[in-house]
């Protein structure tokens, strides 16, 4: 008699399979039963070299470029508390790297991580291995709560990130936020400071809308700004008369994780004054927008590029659609800043 397989087998054949197929589902198409569509190691039949770029200083930047929340396990996944251990579970070393190729044959070239053991380690090996030319952004992010830090911990941490060789860095959203809220700003204008002395393209993040209008306020002058943006009207966001300023990554109660822009009119009017990149991130809201609608509303909208968390099975849908609305006409009101 066979034996029974084991775990690793078991998630190979079976509940791979099935995410697959559930994701499918989500995107309106129809579900089959078997294998993944696209095997870990295979290649898409058909390349999207043709995706506009912009620049964010010297860098050629893909206006589409992958978030890597999926390779941490950052699920924003609601009260559906199993779904982020299914995704790491998922994502092993080998389809994160093959997921890092797709994007290149699908001219994707950049990718956004944070700076901890799993991405870093996987960076080196992709370029080591792979020889991989993918770009890489990593966050300015020690690892401490956001409303705990200080500028020192965030000078300290960006001696970490330099060393691992990225392209560009930025400082998370959440710390941003935090720094913000804590009337901070002076300090965050002093990190990034830091972070030009490097030569690299230096930015800040936001999920709050008073993130980047304090900034401009104070005068702080990055090289480009990450900002939450999508719509809000998907039947599981906050109620507007319930949303709080500064509730998102946080640890209160109220936080859902289920909102990562509460304005986005405000957003949309605050960032048509912003003389630097706009990348928009968020901007499917966690999976809740179809991908053409969040592409055109970001783009419309004013951003510049869009940061979005892909899995190996949306890279070559995703990068069409994104040609397809940014070679489409488009309605914008705010010039390209890159």
């Amino acid at each position: 008699m066979k034996d029974r397989p084991n775990r690793r087998e078991f998630l190979k054949n079976s509940g791979v399979a099935a995410l697959g197929a559930a994701a499918l589902q989500m995107n309106g198409e129809a579900a089959t039963a078997g294998p993944l569509a696209v095997a870990v190691g295979a290649t898409p039949q058909e390349y999207n070299k043709g995706l506009p770029t912009g620049k964010l200083g010297r860098l050629s930047v893909s206006r589409l470029f992958l978030g890597c929340n999926q390779v941490s396990g950052y699920a924003h996944a609601r009260d559906l508390r199993y779904v982020p251990k299914l995704m790491r579970e998922y994502q092993t070393d080998e389809r994160v790297l093959h997921t890092w190729q797709l994007c290149e044959e699908n001219g994707i070239n950049t990718i956004l991580s944070d700076p901890f053991e799993r991405p870093v380690r996987l960076m080196k090996q992709y370029r080591q291995e792979r020889r991989g030319k993918i770009q890489w952004i990593s966050e300015v992010h020690p690892q401490k709560y956001q409303y705990e830090m200080t500028l020192q911990d965030l000078k300290e941490n960006l001696k970490v990130v330099l060393s691992n060789e990225p392209h560009a860095i930025y400082i998370q959203g959440a710390i941003c936020d935090a720094f913000v809220h804590r009337g901070l700003v002076q300090d965050l204008g002093e990190a990034l400071e830091a972070m030009k002395s490097s030569g690299l393209p230096s930015g800040l993040g936001a999920h709050s809308i008073e993130t980047p209008k304090a900034c401009m306020k104070a005068g702080i002058q990055p090289d480009f700004f990450m900002k939450t943006y999508h719509p809000d009207d998907y039947w599981s966001a906050t109620p507007r008369e319930q949303r709080i300023e500064f509730n998102v990554d946080s640890r209160n109660a109220t936080n859902h994780d289920n909102i990562w822009d509460i304005k986005p009119e405000e957003t949309r009017e605050t960032m048509s004054r912003v003389k630097c990149p706009w990348i928009a991130f968020k901007v499917l809201a966690a999976g809740a927008i179809e991908p053409e609608r969040a592409f055109r509303f970001a783009f419309q909208g004013g951003a510049d590029f869009l940061c979005v968390g892909m899995f190996d099975f949306y890279i070559a849908q995703n990068a069409a659609l994104a040609k397809k609305v940014l070679t489409g006409q488009l309605e914008r009101s705010r010039a390209w800043q890159a």
